[in-house]
């Protein structure tokens, strides 16, 4: 019997917007009434760990720390393949303490027997993980990116850690400062995509590889809103509520889309996807591999 896809996710007992380091960061939003924001916020990161649940995913939790509100974005915690965690090297120094919680949890899933191995990047070369490293099951590749947070040094360390295909991705918007806030591979194999985030010799590298019917052109409504920053499993699709344009596009495609109210989490430019981390991809040798064993 399969297991269920596994999911990371941190508590948001200790989130908050407290300091800028993207467009969509507006403390003074947050400060007005901290009380009910954190209980709102709370009241939406359970809605969403509910419904991907519901979904078929198992969840792993992990405790927030104080001082560090964006623990609760795990997507940026490590690219996680093969069972091997690459840990972030975080750009800015308001994250860079999480790194060493993150690498501790990671070793905490190793000794359990989730992960084979945690490794880290080399100094000077940031990293910020599956927010800007995102698998793509149907082509056996990765879509990596380099631009406001992970450097171009970064891609060729994860080639080297995973050994797989990777198409190389410039961003060029501030305001899509990774590649999980404008890009989500759909395991039918479409992309879902806002093109003006991505470089012109980006795109060129995308449509060599992505069929024109399989490029899903989002707008920048649909960007804006982090419908874009999705989660899915099978057909069913979980992001931040999206405009009735895009659910109608997805549910053409055979798609169930599960919209959530994650505006606190918006407010610090993450949405769904920011707020978890695939902890059980493998390229398709390894899973072929793992099911003779079993």
């Amino acid at each position: 019997m399969p297991t269920a896809p596994r999911i990371l996710m941190t508590r948001p007992d200790h989130y908050g917007v407290t300091y800028a380091i993207n467009p969509w960061m507006t403390p003074e939003s947050w400060a007005g009434n901290q009380t009910v924001a954190l209980a709102e916020a709370a009241t939406q990161w359970q809605a969403l760990a509910d419904a991907l649940g519901a979904v078929g995913f198992a969840l792993e939790i992990l405790p927030g720390q104080p001082g560090l509100p964006d623990m609760v974005f795990p997507a940026n915690a490590a690219i996680v393949f093969d069972g091997i965690a690459l840990v972030a090297r975080f750009r800015h120094p308001e994250r860079q303490g999480e790194e060493a919680h993150f690498h501790a949890a990671f070793e905490a899933l190793r000794q359990r027997g989730l992960l084979s191995a945690v490794h880290s990047l080399p100094e000077g070369v940031f990293q910020e993980g599956a927010g800007d490293c995102l698998w793509d099951a149907s082509r056996q590749l990765f879509f990596a990116a380099h631009g406001p947070r992970s450097s171009r040094a970064s891609i060729e360390v994860i080639a080297e850690t995973f050994g797989q295909e990777i198409v190389r991705l410039e961003l060029v918007d501030p305001r899509f400062y990774h590649l999980d806030t404008c890009f989500c591979v759909l395991p039918g194999g479409e992309v879902l995509t806002f093109t003006p985030a991505l470089s012109t010799a980006s795109l060129e590298r995308l449509r060599a590889v992505v069929a024109p019917e399989m490029l899903i052109e989002a707008d920048f409504a649909a960007a804006s809103a982090f419908s874009i920053n999705a989660v899915a499993h099978g057909r069913e699709v979980v992001m931040a509520n999206p405009p009735a344009s895009l659910r109608a596009l997805l549910e053409e495609r055979g798609y169930h889309v599960h919209g959530l109210e994650l505006g606190r989490f918006m407010q610090s430019g993450g949405g769904s996807y920011c707020m978890t981390l695939r902890l059980d991809r493998r390229a398709r040798a390894a899973v072929r591999a793992t099911a003779a064993a079993e």
